[in-house]
């Protein structure tokens, strides 16, 4: 049987626990991150992000052929990420240029891949 973290003890540490609450961003930005996060928790979503970061900027019909999916499902997963301000795009006649947003985002991805390597 696995065993669980349980706290033996009920003791509250108030100045802990004010300091904690304290140091929490207001609501909406706690919205933000998690709707950034939700995000991220897609591994095609995370493929194309990478591909980004490694090529700089890719058209959606590139993006496609590299994940796989279907230019349609390309631009679906791209709504998602522009939501969560994670791309920024461009136009070019009929064609959609992606990039990373910004620097942030770069250091989101290897965080995050950082993390996992860790685990395996």
């Amino acid at each position: 049987m696995a065993s669980r973290a349980v706290c033996g003890v009920y003791e509250i540490h108030p100045e802990r626990v004010e300091k904690a609450r304290a140091a929490l961003p207001e609501e909406a930005v706690l919205g933000e991150a998690a709707l950034l996060l939700k995000a991220l928790a897609d591994p095609t979503r995370m493929r194309l992000l990478l591909a980004l970061k490694t090529a700089g900027e890719l058209c959606v019909c590139d993006l496609a052929l590299l994940a796989g999916v279907s230019v349609s499902a390309v631009s679906h997963q791209f709504r998602l990420l522009r939501q969560a301000r994670l791309v920024a795009f461009r136009r070019e006649g009929k064609r959609v240029y992606y990039r990373l947003a910004d620097e942030h985002v770069e250091r989101l991805l290897e965080g995050a891949l950082e993390h996992a390597e860790e685990n395996t």
